[in-house]
């Protein structure tokens, strides 16, 4: 078996949509920019890449396949050859290379529009990293994800933190709706006085 050819077995784990896998991410990402955001220049590079990997290191080794972003969305990472979660050395060197591509993406959206140039070519690593996975029909691995021979799998544990969200804006339209209906009602009555 090659190096990124996974088994057959994949084929029965549920495939996570990919705004799903940008949700978490992004959740973890923010989490640890706003942690790290409390320290000033190569230190911050230091915490940064320290609490990346407790939180998608160690974390997820120990809460069953799961970050805090992983949590919040139902996904999960597994080692397919063996239906398992990853051990330590898978994890440290996917998360080492999304890591490092997410260090450069925040040194570059620090930037910001100071120098555009820059900030851009900080983030494209992160951009080819994650932008592999819209090419891989089959698995949805990113690059990281076959490096170190894993895949993000959907799970039943979890928050749904989308789900309910998207939830509570049907409520936040329909409340909104009906006091626009009621308005309107009012005013109706009140030109037929």
């Amino acid at each position: 078996m090659y190096p990124n050819e996974l088994p057959s077995t994949y084929r029965r784990f549920p495939k996570v949509p990919l705004e799903r896998r940008a949700y978490a991410f992004l959740l973890d990402f923010v989490t640890v920019w706003f942690l790290s955001s409390f320290f000033q220049g190569f230190v911050q590079d230091l915490v940064f890449i320290a609490l990346w990997l407790i939180l998608r290191v160690i974390i997820v080794e120990k809460n069953k396949g799961q970050s805090l972003g992983s949590w919040a969305f139902d996904i999960k990472v597994i080692d397919p050859r063996f239906s398992r979660i990853p051990g330590l050395k898978e994890l440290t060197k996917r998360e080492g290379i999304l890591g490092i591509a997410a260090l450069l993406a925040m040194i570059g959206l620090s930037i910001n529009v100071r120098n555009g140039l820059s900030m851009l070519i900080l983030i494209t690593p992160l951009i080819i990293d994650c932008g592999i996975a819209l090419g891989d029909e089959d698995y949805g691995q990113a690059f990281h994800d076959r490096v170190a021979q894993t895949i993000v799998i959907q799970t039943q544990r979890g928050f749904s933190l989308d789900l309910r969200l998207k939830q509570l804006w049907k409520i936040i339209q329909k409340k909104l709706q009906s006091r626009k209906n009621q308005n309107r009602d009012d005013r109706d009555y009140d030109y037929r006085e």
